[in-house]
């Protein structure tokens, strides 16, 4: 079956935050919405069926975890990244942000130290310091158009400690963190008692020709070091429903994370949670290989349009998911006037570079996850604002 993700769908007034909450952020609605970080696409037609299938019961009372719901992820992480789980080394959690925030409070106390890798995903940060927790900060290097580690830095910075929030893949810059590079980050933590939190939502919208390596497969210590988070709502665009799951081989840190769970009266989820989960990864082999093959087309069609173009915006070219860090710096603007460009002129809603730590500054995050008519109109916008600039 061939799916259309040419088709524009107008999602105003669903109280989307991408689109209904424009005008509260930025003061107006004229803006093309490329900021949130979901699809413009239909959300996989087998998920809403199995949905639209319970709700003819027409009776929503308490219920548990379907047994589909773990046996397609065992079988899900085993067909698409080669990790063999047991049902019992899964942990539901309702949104991977709200699972960073509780592993951060059954593994740390207050005042312990967290490490995150700027430019990084804002919440990684953010949690921690509500969670009234020191945040490290060991910046990426950003060479080539790729960004690394500086593991000279890192070795230093991780030192006392407590927790390492990782984003494998990377967001914002879209980088696959190569097996060499996972290990020397599993080395390290071992040896600095430092546990390691494995961000994969993104794992599944890996690029071709690139492989996701997920992070516990990737030494023993990895994998008595770790815990890993995953989830279908990026790749299968249901990420309302707030459904995700972690992966804890060792068996002392399964065992405190679910109690904590346990006891907080959070290791439950929702009706829809279960069943959608269930859902995409029964049926969803076809859909997703189908959107990752067009993001990847959004991808070279934005690579292009920017090299004829608007020269003077570089494209970190993201080996997965659908968001691209663009880099604005030839263009010579401060923040505030480059965000100006992109509202003002260009009519654009983006993320802005800094949300993702000051190394973003001259950057701004652009989701490509929508028909190409709607990207390619975003484009010409910028283009022309950017050409009123001289």
């Amino acid at each position: 079956m061939n799916y259309n993700f040419d088709e524009i769908i107008n999602r105003n007034g669903t109280d989307s935050v991408k689109w209904d909450a424009v005008e509260s952020r930025w003061g107006r609605n004229d803006l093309i919405p490329m900021w949130v970080a979901d699809m413009d696409f239909r959300t996989a037609p087998f998920v809403i069926e199995a949905l639209k299938k319970r709700l003819e019961h027409e009776v929503l009372g308490y219920t548990f975890a379907c047994k589909e719901w773990s046996e397609s992820i065992v079988n899900w992480v085993k067909e698409r990244h080669g990790w063999t789980i047991r049902e019992e080394m899964l942990t539901f959690t309702p949104g991977i942000v709200r699972g960073l925030a509780f592993v951060i409070q059954c593994f740390t106390q207050k005042g312990d130290k967290v490490m995150v890798m700027p430019p990084v995903y804002h919440p990684f940060f953010l949690v921690t310091q509500k969670n009234e927790r020191e945040v490290v900060y060991s910046p990426l290097v950003l060479k080539d158009g790729q960004y690394y580690i500086d593991f000279d830095r890192f070795r230093r910075d991780v030192q006392g400690c407590k927790l390492l929030i990782l984003s494998n893949p990377h967001n914002p810059g879209g980088r696959v963190w190569t097996k060499e590079e996972l290990s020397q980050i599993a080395d390290i933590c071992y040896e600095s008692g430092t546990l390691v939190i494995s961000d994969e939502i993104h794992a599944d919208l890996t690029l071709p020709p690139y492989k996701h390596p997920t992070f516990a497969l990737i030494l023993e210590k990895a994998r008595m070091n770790s815990l890993v988070f995953m989830s279908p709502s990026k790749a299968f665009n249901m990420p309302g429903l707030a459904s995700s799951y972690a992966i804890i081989e060792n068996d002392e840190l399964r065992h405190r994370f679910q109690t904590y769970m346990e006891a907080s009266e959070f290791s439950e989820g929702h009706l829809f949670a279960y069943l959608s989960v269930a859902a995409a990864y029964s049926h969803g082999t076809e859909w997703l290989d189908q959107v990752v093959a067009y993001i990847k087309g959004n991808v070279d069609f934005t690579e292009t349009y920017l090299k004829e173009h608007i020269p003077a915006i570089k494209m970190i070219r993201p080996q997965a998911s659908y968001l691209i860090f663009l880099d604005c710096r030839e263009l010579g603007l401060d923040q505030k006037e480059l965000n100006r460009l992109f509202v003002e002129d260009a009519h654009l809603a983006l993320n802005d570079g800094t949300t993702f730590g000051k190394e973003g500054e001259g950057f701004m995050r652009l989701n490509i996850a929508c028909p190409r008519a709607v990207l390619e109109q975003a484009l010409k916008q910028l283009e022309q604002a950017v050409r009123n600039l001289k």
